[in-house]
C-alpha cells in the first residue's frame, strides 16, 4: 500500500529526508536554472505537468491523442490550472526556450503536434528520482531502484503524478505563508532553501533559526528582484512566519513553527500523490 500524507508527515525523521530532497531540488535549479525558472511559481509548475503528461500520454499511432496547443489549453481550462492567455503565454516561452518544440508546422497553428524536448525530460528525471528516494529514506522501500531498472514507465507514471497533484486540495490550496511564496518566482527554491537550512534539532521550537541572513545575497542567488523577495519576506512577516533573531539584514533570519508545518504538510502531500502514482504503476505492470 502506498504511503499516506500523515504516515509520511508522522515518520520521525520526516524533516531530515525532505531536507536532503530540497537540496537535490536545489541541485538541479543550480544545474538548470533556465528550465526551473520557467516553472517558477506553482501554477507555471503544474502547468508544467500537464504538458507533460499529454507528451507522454500521446499514441505515435493515433493523431488524436497528439499534444497540441488546443488540448494543452483544454486541460488547463478543465482543471482551472490558469486562464487561458497565462496558459498560451506558457506554452509560447516553451517554444521560445526549446523545452518542448513543434514536431509539425503545417495547418492550423493550435493543431500544430507537439513533444517535450528530450532535455526537459532528463531535468524532470531528477525530480522523480528526488521523491522516490525520500520515500525509500521513509519506508526501506526499493522505488527508486525499481525505477532505475524500468526507466520507461516514466511514460505511466508522470501522467498518474500529475492526475494525483492537480486533485489534491493540500497541493493545490495550502495554507496561508506557503500561498504567499508559491506565487513567487522560484517560490518553491525559496523555501527550499530555507527549510533545508534548518538544524532538525530545532524544529520544536517556535521560532527556528536558518541559514539564511543577508536578504540581498539571497536575492542574488535565486536571480530574484531584491525588492520583490523583501517585499514577500516582508509579507511572512506580518503574518508572524518568519523573522530575524537580531536586527533584520544583519542576523539570521528565523522561520515559524507553523510555516515549517504548513511546508512538511505540503511536501507530505506531494510525496502521497508520488508513492500512490508509483504503486498504480507498479500493478498495472504486474497486471498485464
Amino acid at each position: 500500500m502506498p504511503l499516506s500524507a500523515e504516515e509520511i508527515a508522522g515518520h520521525p525523521a520526516a524533516l531530515r529526508h525532505v531536507q536532503e530532497q530540497s537540496r537535490a531540488l536545489i541541485h538541479i535549479y543550480e544545474t538548470s536554472p533556465r528550465l526551473a525558472a520557467v516553472f517558477a511559481t506553482q501554477q507555471r509548475w503544474l502547468l508544467g505537468h500537464v504538458g507533460l503528461a499529454l507528451h507522454f500520454r500521446r499514441d505515435p499511432n493515433d493523431r488524436c491523442t497528439e499534444m497540441t496547443v488546443a488540448r494543452f489549453l483544454e486541460v488547463v481550462r478543465r482543471n482551472a490550472v490558469a486562464s487561458r492567455n497565462t496558459a498560451e503565454a506558457f506554452v509560447k516561452e516553451m517554444l521560445h526556450y526549446n523545452i518542448a518544440e513543434y514536431l509539425s508546422t503545417s495547418g492550423d497553428g493550435r493543431a500544430h503536434p507537439l513533444r517535450v524536448s528530450a532535455a526537459t525530460i532528463e531535468t524532470f528525471t531528477g525530480w522523480i528520482h528526488a521523491h522516490l528516494r525520500t520515500l525509500d529514506r521513509i519506508d526501506g522501500g526499493n522505488r527508486l531502484a525499481t525505477f532505475l531498472e524500468r526507466p520507461e514507465m516514466l511514460a505511466k507514471l508522470q501522467p498518474l503524478i500529475c492526475d494525483g497533484l492537480l486533485a489534491s486540495g493540500p497541493v493545490r490550496d495550502p495554507e496561508p505563508t506557503f500561498s504567499l511564496f508559491i506565487w513567487l518566482n522560484n517560490g518553491g527554491i525559496v523555501m527550499d532553501w530555507l527549510m533545508s537550512g534548518i538544524n532538525p534539532e530545532d524544529a520544536n521550537l517556535d521560532r527556528i533559526p536558518t541559514s539564511v541572513i543577508s536578504i540581498s545575497e539571497f536575492a542574488h542567488w535565486l536571480k530574484l528582484s531584491r525588492t520583490h523577495l523583501a517585499r514577500k519576506l516582508h509579507d511572512a512577516e506580518v503574518l508572524g512566519s518568519i523573522g530575524w533573531v537580531g536586527q533584520r539584514g544583519h542576523s539570521v533570519m528565523w522561520v515559524s513553527q507553523q510555516f515549517l508545518q504548513e511546508y512538511m504538510a505540503v511536501q507530505a502531500a506531494k510525496l502521497a500523490v508520488v508513492d500512490a502514482a508509483f504503486e498504480a504503476c507498479i500493478s498495472h505492470c504486474k497486471g498485464s
